[in-house]
C-alpha cells in the first residue's frame, strides 16, 4: 500500500534562505534517486533489519542540530563524533550502506548530492521496501561541518525516559504529540537490545519488581533471553508479530500490553491523547500510513542547512579539507 501525504512539498527551511523541494537534483544528478533506491534494496534484501537501522539513522541525525548528516562524521581534528554518545554507541548502524551510496553518487555526479539528503531519501526507501507508505522527499539540504556529542546525549529520546520527557524532546524540535505517536510506529520494524528494556523485566521502579504494565506471559518469554545480568546485546523484535513488515501491528501490540520498550508502552499508559491515537492507528492502517508520511516530512525539515550554509561532503564520514 503506497500513500502520498497530501502536503505542499516545498518546505521553507529555517534560516539561511532556500527551499527544500523534491526536484532539487532533477538536472544536476537525474539518476540520484534511482541509484539510492537500488543500493537500499540490495542492503535490505541481504539483511531485513537494515531497513529499520537506516530509518533510525535519519531520526538520530535530525534530533541533533537538525537534518545535517552530523551523525555520520567520525572523530577527527576538532570533531568529536556523535557515534560515541549513549543513544548511538553499539547501537546505530548502516553507515557502510550510506558510504556505498555516496561513493556511487560521487561517480555519477561529483560533489552534488549531500549526505543529509541521502539519509532523508534512504529513510523513505527503507519504509517503502518494508511495506510502508511512500512520500515525496523535499531535497536541498547541505551537510554540517561539525557534530554535537552533547546534543546527541541530551536530545534523542531514550527507551527509559518518562512520557513527558519524550514529548518535551519532540516539542523542542517542533514536533507534537501526533508526530510522537506516528513516528513511534517506526518500531513496527527492527530490533532492540536486552539492555534497553531489562529494567522492565526485573526492576521497573527501583523496588525489584517487574513492570506491571507488561503482559506477564510476554515478560517471561523475554526473561528467557534477557537475564538479570549478561546478554546485553541479545536482540529482540520491537514488533514480534510482523517484525520485518511495516504495518500497524506495533499499535495492536501496545493495546495488548506487549510493547517492548518502556517508551513504547507509555504511549498507552501515561496519556489519554496518545492512547486515543494508538487506538486509531491500531484500527486503521491507512490513517497511520498517512500520518507517518506527514510526520516524516515534518521531521526531515528540522533546521536543514540550505543555500551557502554547510557544504556538500565528498565523503560522508569527514568534512571537506
Amino acid at each position: 500500500m503506497l500513500l502520498s501525504a497530501p502536503l505542499c512539498f516545498a518546505h521553507k527551511s529555517s534560516g539561511g534562505g532556500g527551499y527544500l523541494y523534491p526536484q532539487f537534483y532533477d538536472r544536476s544528478c537525474p539518476k540520484a534517486k534511482e541509484i539510492i533506491k537500488s543500493i537500499v534494496a540490495k542492503a535490505v534484501a541481504k539483511e531485513a533489519r537494515m531497513a529499520a537501522s537506516l530509518l533510525r539513522l535519519h531520526f538520530h541525525d535530525c534530533f541533533v542540530k537538525g537534518c545535517d548528516a552530523s551523525i555520520l562524521l567520525d572523530s577527527s581534528g576538532s570533531i568529536i563524533s556523535e557515534k560515541g554518545s549513549i543513544p548511538n554507541q553499539n547501537s546505530v548502524r548502516g553507515f557502510q550502506v550510506i558510504d556505498e551510496i555516496k561513493s556511487a553518487l560521487e561517480k555519477a555526479c561529483p560533489s552534488t548530492v549531500s549526505c543529509a539528503d541521502i539519509m532523508a531519501i534512504v529513510a523513505r526507501d527503507s519504509t517503502v521496501i518494508s511495506g510502508g507508505p511512500s512520500w515525496e522527499v523535499p531535497l536541498g539540504r547541505r551537510d554540517s561541518t561539525g557534530a554535537s556529542l552533547s546534543g546527541s546525549n541530551n536530545n534523542i529520546p531514550a527507551p527509559n525516559n518518562t512520557f513527558q520527557t519524550i514529548l518535551t524532546k519532540f516539542k523542542l524540535k517542533g514536533l507534537d504529540i501526533v508526530d510522537l505517536v506516528a513516528l513511534s510506529g517506526s518500531h513496527t520494524i527492527g530490533d532492540a537490545r536486552c539492555t534497553t528494556f531489562r529494567q522492565r523485566l526485573y526492576n521497573q521502579s527501583g523496588n525489584g519488581l517487574a513492570d506491571f504494565t507488561l503482559d506477564q506471559s510476554y515478560a517471561s518469554q523475554l526473561r528467557a533471553r534477557c537475564p538479570r545480568s549478561g546478554g546485553d546485546q541479545n536482540l529482540f523484535f520491537l514488533d514480534f508479530v510482523t517484525p520485518t513488515k511495516f504495518d500497524n501491528s506495533y499499535f495492536k501490540n501496545l493495546l495488548a500490553s506487549k510493547g517492548l520498550l518502556n517508551s513504547d508502552q507509555v504511549l498507552v499508559t501515561k496519556n489519554q491523547q496518545s492512547m486515543g491515537l494508538v487506538k486509531q492507528y491500531a484500527e486503521n492502517m491507512e490513517l497511520f500510513f498517512q500520518q507517518f508520511a506527514k510526520s516524516m516530512l515534518k521531521m526531515g525539515n528540522i533546521s536543514p542547512l540550505t543555500g551557502s550554509r554547510g557544504e556538500i561532503r565528498k565523503n560522508c564520514r569527514k568534512i571537506n579539507s
